[in-house]
């Protein structure tokens, strides 16, 4: 994988998207047919205008009248056919090319963006963790969106002129080969610039891609936030710090400007040079007789066609420089490994048993920082079991081992007695019901989300699940009721209300595992008492590890563990652990002894 990856790293991005789109291949080389002969059509009135200007001035004696055809009405009777049919079949280039060129950059942005986002689909939690969820966006729309442009406009363009100037350059030489150099000469020094300027723009182009991804990080940021900032009056403070972004921004944007402005003007002194010597030398070879006028009016606009579209370059550069540098972007999320391997072993859920075992586990998110240590813990199938303990004890950290969110560095999870590596990892997560205490709800519905993972569930089974998650009440009286929408991550409803949901989510998913981390914090303690007395129907025939702040939701559990330091520091059932009078019993007698104060999880 690393071979493959240094192998990529120094290829081109533009071989790195032409190997990337070799699906549509027979596509890219129809544009490219299209677009060649469209140019080529396109060359073709400055040759005609060249032929008519023959006629009118040698008549009886013109190129056309040597083949036969003396009449001059006839003569531009043809030329005009010829007209016709040439522009004609230009103009069906065009729309072919036009066509061609931008439904292939919509193919390929789609596949693209699809690939990106299943690829980030598949990368580990640490990887989402440790990068801002704008800088994403940034490169999944802004990245893709900059590399359509320049298949939809600067691919075409770029054939086009390379066409113009073997075209042309190879007709000057056949028909004027005295004065063909001096329409070619500028082209090295155009060519050499080129790449020069391609050269100083890659760096500040991937700069400004930076720098934007930046910036929409800020604006994701802050909207996802905006209820966090009016609460603490800082939208002077927001404000200032986008400005500076943005800034930031347009500085990086300045620098490129800079020399991409500059690029055209450069080219048309060197373009001058070729233009004017045909002009003046041209003009004094056909005074002499020594080129034919009809010849010479062909030689004075196909340089002008040869040589001005070359000032477009600076505008095609410009757009390339960009979609590299967000190719480049691209290609790198696609090359981020994937540590997080699937199993082969199917583990259909009708077979699970829901018996888990974690033997001598040690996990650490950063070296040398272990959150668990050397950890055993045996849940029998069908058992009930609560976890407690304070802030970094490693509680959390065990519904993430056990959803492979993240890998253990040392020891062996099972359930029923499989290794969880070993099992696929569509099956495992589908065994596992997790009810977070961080409740994220989609825009959508109140039905939607709580059909979220089953959404061919029936409109009973949805109200029954809703029952049981003591949801159903407060639901009916949305305006909607279950067709309420709820708002970007649930933000029209309360805490309380957004719990209930994720709990009938689980409970409709009816997994043989249930993992409950916290799932009545947000929650009074009436709707508390009412889904502690559910939770008898919800935990039956399956297992649950419930992580609790409040004891009171776990003290029927048929084992309670009480974590420190990422070790097991006290087990058994609510009645033989206040018997031990240890961490547990403390916490107890906080809880219950009339201090309204509960230790911070």
């Amino acid at each position: 994988m690393s071979k493959r990856k240094n192998d990529h790293k120094n290829q081109h991005p533009m071989q790195r998207l032409f190997e990337y789109g070799k699906a549509y291949r027979p596509l890219i080389w129809k544009a490219v047919a299209c677009s060649i002969i469209n140019k080529i059509f396109d060359l073709a009135p400055p040759v005609l205008i060249g032929a008519a200007v023959d006629v009118v001035v040698k008549q009886q004696d013109s190129l056309i009248a040597q083949l036969g055809f003396k009449d001059v009405f006839v003569q531009l009777l043809i030329l005009t056919f010829l007209s016709i049919i040439i522009w004609g079949l230009e103009s069906l280039f065009q729309y072919m090319y036009e066509r061609l060129w931008r439904n292939l950059a919509q193919n390929i942005q789609h596949d693209l963006r699809l690939h990106a986002y299943g690829h980030l689909q598949e990368l580990e939690l640490a990887y989402f963790e440790e990068r801002n969820t704008g800088l994403l966006l940034s490169i999944l729309n802004d990245d893709i969106n900059q590399l359509e442009r320049f298949l939809d406009i600067g691919a075409n363009e770029i054939l086009q002129v390379i066409t113009t100037v073997i075209i042309i350059g190879a007709a000057f030489f056949i028909v004027t080969p005295s004065t063909a150099w001096m329409a070619m000469l500028p082209i090295p020094f155009i060519l050499w610039g080129s790449i020069r300027f391609q050269k100083l723009l890659a760096p500040r182009y991937t700069d400004v891609r930076e720098k934007v991804s930046l910036l929409n990080s800020r604006l994701s940021n802050n909207l996802s936030g905006i209820t966090t900032i009016k609460s603490f009056t800082t939208e002077a403070y927001e404000l200032d710090r986008l400005r500076q972004d943005s800034q930031a921004y347009r500085k990086s944007n300045q620098k490129a400007i800079a020399f991409s402005a500059a690029f055209v003007p450069l080219i048309r002194l060197i373009i001058l040079v070729g233009f004017t010597a045909i002009l003046l030398y041209g003009g004094m070879e056909a005074v002499e007789g020594k080129l034919a006028v009809g010849t010479y009016s062909v030689l004075v606009f196909m340089t002008q066609r040869l040589l001005w579209p070359l000032t477009r370059l600076g505008q095609t550069l410009d757009l390339y420089q960009r979609s590299m540098a967000s190719t480049n972007r691209v290609m790198n999320l696609l090359d981020t490994p994937i540590t997080i391997h699937t199993g082969t072993v199917a583990l259909p859920r009708e077979t699970i048993q829901g018996k888990i075992k974690l033997e001598n586990v040690t996990f650490a998110y950063q070296e040398g920082h272990p959150i668990l240590k050397n950890l055993y813990l045996e849940i029998p199938a069908g058992h009930r079991i609560g976890v407690v303990g304070s802030t970094g004890s490693g509680k959390s950290t065990l519904v993430k081992l056990l959803l492979r969110l993240y890998e253990i560095n040392h020891g062996k999870i099972t359930l029923d007695d499989i290794n969880i590596q070993d099992i696929f990892l569509g099956d495992l997560r589908k065994a596992i019901g997790l009810v977070s205490q961080d409740v994220f709800l989609f825009h959508g519905t109140v039905k939607e989300n709580i059909a979220y993972g089953n959404p061919n569930a029936t409109d009973a089974k949805i109200i029954q699940a809703a029952k049981l998650a003591e949801a159903h009440e407060f639901i009916e009286n949305l305006y909607q009721g279950y067709d309420t929408i709820v708002g970007e991550r649930g933000q029209k409803l309360s805490g309380g209300q957004r719990q209930r949901i994720a709990i009938a989510r689980a409970i409709l998913k009816d997994p043989p595992i249930l993992i409950l981390d916290e799932a009545t914090s947000a929650v009074d303690n009436e709707t508390e008492a009412a889904i502690a007395r559910s939770l008898d129907k919800i935990t039956a025939q399956r297992t649950t590890i419930a992580i609790a702040h409040r004891l009171s939701t776990i003290r029927h559990s048929d084992c309670i563990y009480v974590m420190e330091f990422g070790k097991i520091v006290e087990q058994g059932t609510h009645e033989q652990l206040l018997e031990k009078q240890g961490i547990y019993a403390g916490l107890w007698q906080v809880q219950t002894g009339g201090n309204n104060v509960i230790s911070e999880q």
